[in-house]
C-alpha cells in the first residue's frame, strides 16, 4: 500500500485548503447558536466539486477514487472549522451520491447526479425511525405499489440535510411480514406532495440541518426506485461501509488543528517558573494527541484503499469509525484540559469541537454496534 500523494493530488488539496480558508470559514460562534446552515460555504463547496468526488466527469464530478477523496475530505477538516457543513457533505456523499452511482440506472444518473455534483443539489438520507434505530431493519415506513408509482406512509427521525435537502435515499418495507427481504429505497425529492419536513434541534453539528420527516400518502415512480424491490438490505449495507469507512475523514483532519493549537498552547503558556509542555501530565496528553491522529490517518487511508481496490472492507470500515470517533471526542477533551480555564470558553470553540465529536459516537451506527459487528465478524 503506496499512501503517498501525486504532485497533482499535493495541487488539488492545497486548492482545498485555500478554499476552505477564504470561502468556507465563518462566524461559528453565532452560527453554532443559531443552528445556521452555511449555504454559502456549501457554493463555495459546489464550485470546486466537492459534493461529486466520485462522480464521473460525463456527469458533472471529479471522478476521484476512495484515497483522493478522503485525503481531499482530510484536507477540507483541517481548513475548515464548521463541523456540521462537512457533516452534510459526508452525507450527501454516502448516502445519496455513492448508491446511487454503484446502483442507479442510467436514466437516473443522467437525471440526479450532474445537479447533486456541483451541489445545485442537496441529498439526505431517510433511514432511521422512532423505533428503527440501531435496529435499522425493523422500520415501519411502507411503500404500497399502486401501478407505476410507490405510495409513501410513515415517520423518519433524524434525517440529515432534510430540511435544506432536494432529493432523500428513503427506505422502506413493500412487505412487512418479508422482514429486511421487504425494505426497497426510493429516490424521493422532497417537494413531492405528501412530504412534510420538521427542523430538530441538536446538542452538536447543529449547523448541519436535521429533519423530521413524514410521509403521508406520498406518491412516488416506480422509475425512482434504486436497486430491485427488496434489496434495501445490500443498497443500505454497501452504503454504510462507505459512509462507515469515510465519514470521518474530515475528523482527522479537525484533530489535527487541535493538537497543533494544544502544542502551541503548552510551549507559549508559562507556569511556576516553566512552559506547561514540561509537565509530565500535559506531554503525556500532547503525546496521546499525536498518537491518535496518526493512527486514526493510518486505518482511515487502509479502509480507502481497500474500497479503491473494490475488496471487501466492512469489519476495517466500522474499525475505522469506531477508533477515529473514540479518539476525536478523546482529543478534544485533552485540548480542553490542557488549555485549562481558557478552554472552557466559547470564544475558542473548542466546546463546540466537543459536541460534534460526540455525535460521531452515535450515527452510522453507534460504536456499541460497531463492536457488535467487528465481534461477529470474529466469529465470536
Amino acid at each position: 500500500m503506496d499512501f503517498s500523494w501525486s504532485e497533482a493530488q499535493r495541487r488539488f488539496f492545497d486548492s482545498i485548503e485555500a478554499l476552505a480558508k477564504a470561502e468556507v470559514a465563518t462566524d461559528l460562534v453565532m452560527a453554532d447558536r443559531e443552528g445556521r446552515f452555511h449555504r454559502a460555504g456549501w457554493d463555495a463547496c459546489g464550485r470546486v466539486g466537492l459534493p461529486g468526488l466520485p462522480v464521473p466527469r460525463r456527469l458533472g464530478g471529479l471522478e476521484c477514487d476512495a484515497l483522493t477523496m478522503v485525503g481531499a475530505l482530510e484536507r477540507l477538516g483541517y481548513a475548515c472549522c464548521d463541523n456540521g457543513l462537512l457533516f452534510s457533505l459526508h452525507a450527501h456523499l454516502w448516502t445519496v451520491v455513492t448508491p446511487l452511482l454503484a446502483l442507479g440506472t442510467e436514466e437516473q444518473k443522467q437525471r440526479f447526479l450532474p445537479k447533486l455534483a456541483k451541489g445545485q443539489w442537496i441529498g439526505g438520507n431517510a433511514m432511521t425511525e422512532p423505533e428503527a434505530g440501531s435496529d435499522a431493519f425493523a422500520l415501519q415506513t411502507t411503500a404500497r405499489r399502486e401501478g407505476d408509482v410507490y405510495v409513501l406512509n410513515g415517520h423518519k427521525s433524524f434525517v440529515s440535510n432534510a430540511p435544506v435537502a432536494h432529493v432523500l435515499t428513503v427506505y422502506a418495507t413493500v412487505n412487512p411480514a418479508k422482514g429486511p427481504a421487504g425494505i426497497t429505497v426510493l429516490l424521493v425529492e422532497t417537494e413531492r406532495e405528501g412530504l412534510e419536513i420538521e427542523p430538530v434541534n441538536k446538542m452538536g453539528l447543529r449547523t448541519s440541518p436535521t429533519g423530521e420527516v413524514r410521509f403521508r400518502d406520498c406518491r412516488v415512480p416506480v422509475a425512482n426506485r434504486l436497486g430491485d424491490e427488496g434489496a434495501g438490505t445490500f443498497v443500505f449495507m454497501r452504503s454504510m461501509t462507505w459512509e462507515r469507512g469515510c465519514i470521518l475523514a474530515s475528523a482527522v483532519g479537525t484533530m489535527r488543528p487541535l493538537f497543533e493549537m494544544s502544542l502551541r498552547f503548552a510551549r507559549a503558556r508559562r507556569q511556576y517558573g516553566q512552559n506547561i509542555g514540561k509537565y509530565q501530565q500535559v506531554a503525556a496528553r500532547l503525546v496521546a494527541m499525536k498518537e491518535r491522529l496518526e493512527t486514526s490517518r493510518l486505518l482511515l487511508y487502509r479502509t480507502a484503499w481497500l474500497l479503491a481496490q473494490g475488496r471487501p472492507a466492512y469489519l476495517e470500515a466500522a474499525l475505522t469509525k469506531r477508533h477515529i470517533s473514540e479518539a476525536w471526542v478523546q482529543t478534544c477533551e485533552d485540548a480542553i484540559q490542557i488549555h485549562g480555564g481558557l478552554g472552557y470558553r466559547v470564544e475558542t470553540g473548542l466546546d463546540r469541537e466537543l459536541r460534534d465529536a460526540i455525535g460521531s459516537r452515535l450515527y452510522s451506527g453507534t460504536n456499541e454496534i460497531q463492536s457488535n459487528l467487528v465481534a461477529s465478524l470474529l466469529g465470536l
